[in-house]
């Protein structure tokens, strides 16, 4: 069989291949791409790969150069917990209740915005990969990844907001995750972080608590000694930090664990304030201890949550809060300068059938959104609609 090479081809043949290449036409135009966008760009709940809120995902980790300005992060890690496993499930159970939280039907009548349709990029970064099997190894990777994340670029690029880091919302995984997040931000912010600590637990019992004859270096890294580890850091302030919606058994036969958590400069609310106070006494009592300004790290253990609300987790507390309760304390928060947040101790293996700790979860997480987007946005002076087709704002919002 004969073979040609190019150079054998009549010469007019190549000018007229060489033309026809050049002149091709790509196979969507911008138009053609616009209306394929238009019929089959947008999800139902039920449709779709599993991303928090169905929002764009991006695997930042190996993306530096992608603008962040919120971020939901998944840390899959429980191997520090001291009762029941499985929150290592909780980023995966999240998500997947999320699939309502379609960026179409995303407005927010409390915050009077979408948070997925407004100034910031809000993304989701998949998981940070944590190995089960090496503490020590998970916590570095954590924090390594906490780090790197908080430094990455945001969408402002004006004079005002050139130190602004991007805002991460951890999935979690059991408590401890919070620690690498707090010593992420400590470097990023440079001073001790305000904690703001949702949680029917103090979590900052000494490690000597726990019924063990066999200390050990590594034993002091566990969910329930979580904040005790993170102030002797010096990763949160001893002065301006809370607790709230505490609601537990102490350990031994006194206050022991009050007056530990008194030493390191904690105000704790009891769940049952609320019953005398109601959620505006606890959003005043909160405000006042910390201050609108101060850089404040959100933790929220699923926990805080009565059972009835929220049974899928690992240490349930009867007497909690609802879930209702909680949501309108985080809305009155809302307004102060939280730069981290996390959800965690989510257990689906515990939860009902129709996953609704999950599901009161990734409520948790749509408003912690809304407020960071608000907030932020009224600093960047972004204006909200209060009024839509001459309609004003329903009073009750």
């Amino acid at each position: 069989m004969s073979s040609y090479s190019l150079t054998a081809l009549p010469s007019f043949f190549l000018v007229a291949l060489s033309l026809s290449s050049a002149s091709q036409a790509p196979l969507h135009d911008e138009g053609q791409q616009a209306e394929l966008e238009h019929k089959w760009g947008e999800h139902w709940a039920f449709s779709g790969i599993a991303t928090f809120g169905h929002l764009e995902h991006v695997k930042c980790l190996t993306e530096p150069n992608e603008p962040i300005d919120i971020a939901v992060i998944g840390a899959p890690f429980d191997t520090a917990v001291s009762y029941r496993p499985g929150a290592r499930m909780g980023p995966r159970a999240i998500r997947a209740a999320s699939a309502r939280h379609i960026p179409s039907r995303g407005f927010n009548p409390h915050a009077q915005l979408n948070p997925y349709r407004s100034w910031a990029r809000v993304i989701d970064c998949g998981d940070i990969p944590i190995t089960p099997f090496d503490n020590a190894v998970a916590l570095r990777q954590m924090t390594e990844a906490f780090t790197e994340l908080g430094s990455r670029p945001t969408t402002c690029t004006s004079a005002q907001c050139q130190k602004r880091n991007p805002r991460l919302i951890t999935l979690g995984g059991d408590h401890l995750v919070a620690l690498p997040a707090l010593r992420a931000l400590r470097e990023t912010y440079d001073q001790p972080l305000t904690l703001l600590h949702f949680d029917s637990h103090l979590d900052t019992l000494h490690p000597h608590n726990y019924p063990s004859a066999w200390p050990s270096e590594q034993a002091q890294f566990n969910h329930g000694s979580v904040f005790w580890k993170a102030t002797n850091e010096g990763l949160i302030s001893n002065v301006t930090s809370v607790h709230a919606g505490i609601n537990t058994r102490l350990s031994g036969t006194s206050w022991g664990d009050f007056i530990d958590d008194d030493r390191q400069g904690f105000m704790r609310i009891p769940a049952d304030a609320v019953d005398s106070v109601g959620t505006e006494g606890l959003v005043n009592a909160i405000i006042d201890k910390i201050g609108p300004e101060l850089p404040i790290y959100l933790s929220i253990d699923i926990d805080v949550l009565d059972p009835a609300f929220a049974p899928g987790t690992g240490a349930p507390e009867p007497g909690g809060w609802t879930s209702r309760e909680l949501i309108k304390i985080l809305r009155g928060v809302s307004h102060l300068n939280i730069v981290g947040a996390d959800i965690v101790e989510v257990a689906p293996a515990y939860d009902t059938a129709g996953g609704d700790t999950a599901f009161v979860a990734a409520n948790l997480a749509y408003e912690v959104i809304s407020g960071m987007v608000k907030r932020d946005g009224e600093k960047r002076g972004v204006k909200r609609r209060t009024e839509e087709g001459g309609v004003g704002v329903h009073i009750s919002y």
